[in-house]
């Protein structure tokens, strides 16, 4: 059984260099310490903040910044390109019509990382 994730969960991505935060809008009404999120809390830059720099050697910007360094693997700032839901969310618990975002979740970022919660905001509600 997982934790209930909110607004201030810690997240990390594979590619990334620095943690990062998800904002959750109180726009389904569920509080657990703070705003309740679900599977489709995952816009970029509104949900899913930057993780410092970006390390993927499939994002174009840090291809291009590569190349510049002749071969040299160069990072390049975080923009998080997340189009999918976090995958699989709560089988049981809804929040605003979708399942819950439990800390087991996983989110794909199209430049090839995975974004997982470290820390899920709140630590006394659990969801199945």
């Amino acid at each position: 059984m997982g934790q209930q994730v909110c607004m201030g969960a810690m997240l990390s991505c594979s590619f990334g260099v620095a943690p990062g935060t998800l904002v959750v809008l109180p726009l389904s009404q569920v509080m657990t310490t703070m705003p309740a999120a679900n599977i489709m809390d995952n816009k970029p830059m509104m949900n899913v903040l930057p993780f410092g720099m970006c390390q993927s050697p499939s994002n174009p910007m840090v291809i291009a910044a590569t190349a510049a360094a002749l071969g040299v693997l160069t990072p390049m700032p975080c923009i998080p390109m997340t189009m999918s839901p976090w995958m699989p969310g709560s089988p049981t618990v809804l929040i605003g019509n979708m399942p819950a975002l439990n800390d087991g979740s996983k989110l794909m970022c199209m430049w090839g990382g995975v974004i997982g919660i470290d820390a899920p905001g709140q630590f006394t509600v659990s969801v199945a």
